[in-house]
């Protein structure tokens, strides 16, 4: 190729992008555009009206048809992982797109849940902040693990290692999905639930690793939340939208449960004003399940490998 190709890297909100992974070689076919911010999609489709080439970050940025429809020179778009629901696949490949993946790793999601829960349970957030801004000492009561019931909602690739951990802490681990079997939940030492009430009903911490689908989505609604215990708390790692957003903050504000540790949310970034922002109740990361240096090396890198291979006409790591 004799002219550049124009490469954008959306949503490098860390601005590490170039510097974890080794570009130099693509810079002779390249020019290179890193945008450490979000932008919505009327912004992006002015921004990458030249883009021949798209990195984008897990689901930061949905690539709706419309958004694909307005970019007519986008040859390659390449996503973190091998699978991103904000992708409108049909529409990029009707308009000759090519859409490669990378790996991924399953153990940050699952370390990250760890840390809501115990920050849950011991109520780090408050005794944090009340020891560095003196205030009282030892103004809670935290709840210890051992011999607690912590039910997962899906004991795939992430659940079943939160359940290994849980088991270590000495806990009672049960789970349920569409598809789990007593089978596999027996083999990984966890009991497999009739029905996700019983679950709901039975479990200290409910924790969610299922992929987001039309069988998922708003899964847990206010009638299932008003079924846990009241002194239960809530983990979702996975995605916002299995949870039914107005049956949450009902869930929250009256305090049917005694709280939520929550990395993922319908909008992305948070807006503002949102309350879940300021509830007592919520402890809540900004979508740090899978930020990580090593998933970045990974994700990064192998993005360099994939643009490569497209330019020399072998595409690798396809999405199917």
């Amino acid at each position: 190729m004799t002219s550049k190709l124009n490469c954008h890297i959306l949503d490098d909100y860390q601005q590490v992008s170039m510097n974890i992974a080794n570009w130099d070689s693509l810079l002779p076919h390249l020019n290179i555009t890193v945008h450490p911010e979000h932008h919505p999609e009327d912004t992006l489709i002015e921004q990458l009206k030249d883009a021949h080439i798209v990195v984008v970050m897990r689901e930061r940025t949905p690539f709706t048809a419309r958004l694909i429809q307005h970019l007519p020179h986008l040859k390659l778009l390449v996503t973190s992982g091998m699978r991103n629901a904000s992708i409108d696949l049909a529409a990029a490949r009707a308009q000759g797109v090519t859409i490669c993946g990378t790996r991924s790793t399953s153990h940050a999601p699952a370390e990250l849940t760890w840390a809501l829960l115990l920050g849950l349970a011991r109520n780090i957030h408050t005794e944090n902040h009340n020891l560095t801004h003196n205030g009282p000492w030892q103004s809670t009561l935290g709840t210890g693990l051992h011999g607690k019931t912590l039910g997962l909602l899906g004991l795939g690739k992430i659940g079943s290692q939160v359940a290994h951990i849980g088991q270590a802490f000495g806990m009672h681990t049960i789970a349920w999905s569409q598809n789990l079997t007593p089978e596999k939940a027996r083999s990984l030492g966890v009991e497999c639930m009739p029905d996700k009430s019983a679950l709901l009903q039975k479990a200290d911490f409910v924790s969610i690793h299922l992929v987001l689908s039309e069988r998922t989505r708003h899964l847990l609604q206010a009638r299932d939340l008003k079924q846990m215990k009241p002194t239960a708390c809530l983990i979702n790692t996975s995605r916002a939208s299995i949870i039914e957003p107005e049956g949450l903050l009902k869930a929250l504000k009256e305090n049917w449960i005694a709280g939520a540790g929550l990395d993922v949310f319908e909008e992305e970034p948070l807006p503002r004003e949102h309350p879940l922002r300021t509830l007592p109740n919520v402890l809540a990361t900004p979508h740090l399940g899978y930020v990580t240096r090593e998933n970045y090396q990974i994700y990064f890198q192998e993005a360099v490998e994939d643009i490569h291979a497209y330019l020399n006409g072998k595409p690798i790591r396809l999405l199917e």
